[in-house]
Protein backbone atom coordinates (compact mmCIF):
# COMPACT_ATOMS: atom_id res chain seq x y z
CA UNK A 1 0.00 0.00 0.00
CA UNK A 2 1.39 3.36 -1.06
CA UNK A 3 0.96 6.33 1.25
CA UNK A 4 -0.34 9.61 -0.09
CA UNK A 5 1.95 12.64 0.02
CA UNK A 6 -0.11 14.03 2.91
CA UNK A 7 0.19 10.71 4.82
CA UNK A 8 3.94 10.62 4.18
CA UNK A 9 4.32 14.17 5.48
CA UNK A 10 2.21 13.41 8.55
CA UNK A 11 4.21 10.25 9.21
CA UNK A 12 7.52 12.13 8.93
CA UNK A 13 6.23 14.75 11.37
CA UNK A 14 4.99 12.02 13.73
CA UNK A 15 8.37 10.28 13.53
CA UNK A 16 10.26 13.51 14.30
CA UNK A 17 8.04 14.21 17.30
CA UNK A 18 7.86 10.70 18.74
CA UNK A 19 11.14 8.95 17.94
CA UNK A 20 13.46 10.77 20.41
CA UNK A 21 11.04 10.51 23.31
CA UNK A 22 10.24 6.86 22.64
CA UNK A 23 13.93 5.96 22.36
CA UNK A 24 14.40 7.52 25.80
CA UNK A 25 11.53 5.49 27.26
CA UNK A 26 12.70 2.22 25.72
CA UNK A 27 16.31 2.91 26.75
CA UNK A 28 15.10 3.01 30.34
CA UNK A 29 13.49 -0.40 29.83
CA UNK A 30 16.45 -2.01 28.08
CA UNK A 31 19.38 -0.20 29.66
CA UNK A 32 20.84 0.34 26.20
CA UNK A 33 20.31 3.31 23.93
CA UNK A 34 21.49 1.36 20.88
CA UNK A 35 19.04 -1.45 21.59
CA UNK A 36 16.30 1.11 22.22
CA UNK A 37 16.99 2.74 18.85
CA UNK A 38 16.71 -0.67 17.15
CA UNK A 39 13.44 -1.44 18.92
CA UNK A 40 11.91 1.94 18.15
CA UNK A 41 12.97 1.61 14.53
CA UNK A 42 11.23 -1.77 14.38
CA UNK A 43 8.10 -0.26 15.92
CA UNK A 44 8.07 2.43 13.22
CA UNK A 45 8.61 -0.23 10.54
CA UNK A 46 5.50 -1.97 11.84
CA UNK A 47 3.64 1.34 11.88
CA UNK A 48 4.26 2.38 8.27
CA UNK A 49 1.89 -0.10 6.57
CA UNK A 50 -0.75 0.68 9.22
CA UNK A 51 -0.29 4.45 9.27
CA UNK A 52 -3.50 5.31 7.43
CA UNK A 53 -5.48 3.45 10.10
CA UNK A 54 -3.36 4.16 13.21
CA UNK A 55 -3.13 7.89 12.45
CA UNK A 56 -6.91 8.09 12.98
CA UNK A 57 -6.67 6.53 16.47
CA UNK A 58 -7.26 8.71 19.48
CA UNK A 59 -3.64 8.09 20.48
CA UNK A 60 -1.34 6.93 17.66
CA UNK A 61 1.60 7.52 20.00
CA UNK A 62 0.01 5.10 22.48
CA UNK A 63 -0.18 2.44 19.77
CA UNK A 64 3.46 3.00 18.85
CA UNK A 65 4.57 3.01 22.49
CA UNK A 66 2.71 -0.26 23.15
CA UNK A 67 4.36 -1.90 20.12
CA UNK A 68 7.81 -0.70 21.23
CA UNK A 69 7.30 -1.86 24.81
CA UNK A 70 6.11 -5.26 23.63
CA UNK A 71 9.10 -5.54 21.31
CA UNK A 72 11.43 -4.66 24.20
CA UNK A 73 9.74 -7.24 26.40
CA UNK A 74 9.96 -9.89 23.70
CA UNK A 75 13.61 -9.14 23.06
CA UNK A 76 14.41 -9.36 26.76
CA UNK A 77 12.45 -12.59 27.16
CA UNK A 78 14.18 -14.13 24.17
CA UNK A 79 17.61 -13.02 25.36
CA UNK A 80 16.85 -14.50 28.77
CA UNK A 81 15.79 -17.78 27.19
CA UNK A 82 18.94 -17.89 25.10
CA UNK A 83 21.15 -17.08 28.10
CA UNK A 84 19.34 -19.79 30.03
CA UNK A 85 20.08 -22.22 27.23
CA UNK A 86 23.76 -21.36 27.36
CA UNK A 87 23.77 -21.68 31.17
CA UNK A 88 22.67 -25.30 30.81
CA UNK A 89 26.18 -26.07 29.68
CA UNK A 90 28.10 -26.90 32.88
CA UNK A 91 30.54 -24.11 33.71
CA UNK A 92 33.39 -26.58 34.02
CA UNK A 93 32.80 -27.63 30.41
CA UNK A 94 32.75 -24.14 28.89
CA UNK A 95 36.08 -22.98 27.55
CA UNK A 96 37.43 -19.97 29.38
CA UNK A 97 37.64 -16.88 27.13
CA UNK A 98 40.42 -15.60 29.39
CA UNK A 99 42.52 -18.52 28.22
CA UNK A 100 42.01 -17.53 24.59
CA UNK A 101 39.25 -20.05 23.99
CA UNK A 102 35.72 -18.91 23.26
CA UNK A 103 32.35 -20.53 23.24
CA UNK A 104 31.72 -20.81 19.51
CA UNK A 105 28.00 -20.36 19.09
CA UNK A 106 28.38 -19.82 15.36
CA UNK A 107 29.98 -23.25 14.91
CA UNK A 108 27.41 -24.84 17.21
CA UNK A 109 24.59 -23.34 15.14
CA UNK A 110 26.27 -24.57 11.96
CA UNK A 111 26.04 -28.12 13.30
CA UNK A 112 22.25 -27.90 13.52
CA UNK A 113 20.14 -29.14 10.63
CA UNK A 114 19.21 -26.17 8.43
CA UNK A 115 15.51 -26.13 9.43
CA UNK A 116 16.39 -25.95 13.14
CA UNK A 117 19.14 -23.40 12.47
CA UNK A 118 16.76 -21.18 10.50
CA UNK A 119 14.20 -21.24 13.30
CA UNK A 120 16.83 -20.57 15.99
CA UNK A 121 18.47 -17.68 14.14
CA UNK A 122 15.16 -16.05 13.22
CA UNK A 123 13.90 -16.40 16.78
CA UNK A 124 16.98 -15.61 18.88
CA UNK A 125 19.03 -13.41 16.59
CA UNK A 126 16.39 -11.64 14.50
CA UNK A 127 13.92 -11.56 17.40
CA UNK A 128 10.99 -12.66 15.25
CA UNK A 129 7.90 -14.10 16.94
CA UNK A 130 6.85 -17.68 16.17
CA UNK A 131 3.94 -16.65 13.87
CA UNK A 132 6.24 -14.46 11.77
CA UNK A 133 8.83 -17.23 11.52
CA UNK A 134 6.08 -19.60 10.40
CA UNK A 135 5.01 -17.14 7.69
CA UNK A 136 8.60 -16.51 6.64
CA UNK A 137 9.43 -20.20 6.32
CA UNK A 138 6.00 -21.21 5.05
CA UNK A 139 5.43 -23.75 7.82
CA UNK A 140 3.00 -24.24 10.71
CA UNK A 141 3.60 -22.48 14.03
CA UNK A 142 3.76 -25.87 15.75
CA UNK A 143 6.56 -26.87 13.39
CA UNK A 144 8.48 -23.72 14.32
CA UNK A 145 8.04 -24.51 18.03
CA UNK A 146 9.21 -28.07 17.44
CA UNK A 147 12.29 -26.89 15.54
CA UNK A 148 13.12 -24.38 18.27
CA UNK A 149 12.79 -27.07 20.91
CA UNK A 150 15.08 -29.36 18.93
CA UNK A 151 17.59 -26.55 18.43
CA UNK A 152 17.63 -25.74 22.16
CA UNK A 153 18.17 -29.40 23.02
CA UNK A 154 20.94 -29.82 20.45
CA UNK A 155 22.70 -26.60 21.48
CA UNK A 156 22.56 -27.50 25.16
CA UNK A 157 24.31 -30.79 24.33
CA UNK A 158 26.67 -29.40 21.70
CA UNK A 159 30.30 -30.47 22.10
CA UNK A 160 31.27 -27.17 20.46
CA UNK A 161 29.68 -25.24 23.31
CA UNK A 162 30.93 -27.72 25.87
CA UNK A 163 34.49 -27.53 24.56
CA UNK A 164 34.72 -31.33 24.29
CA UNK A 165 36.30 -31.12 20.85
CA UNK A 166 39.23 -29.17 22.31
CA UNK A 167 40.11 -31.42 25.23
Amino acid sequence: MRLTEADEAALREFYSAQQPRLVGVVALLTGSRAEAEDIVQEAFVRLVPRWAKVSRYESPEGWLRLVAIRLAGNRHRNATRFASLLRRVPASDVRDPAEGQEVDLERALAQLPMPARQAAVLYYVCDLPVPEIARTLGIAEGTVKSRLSGARTALSQSPTLRGADHE
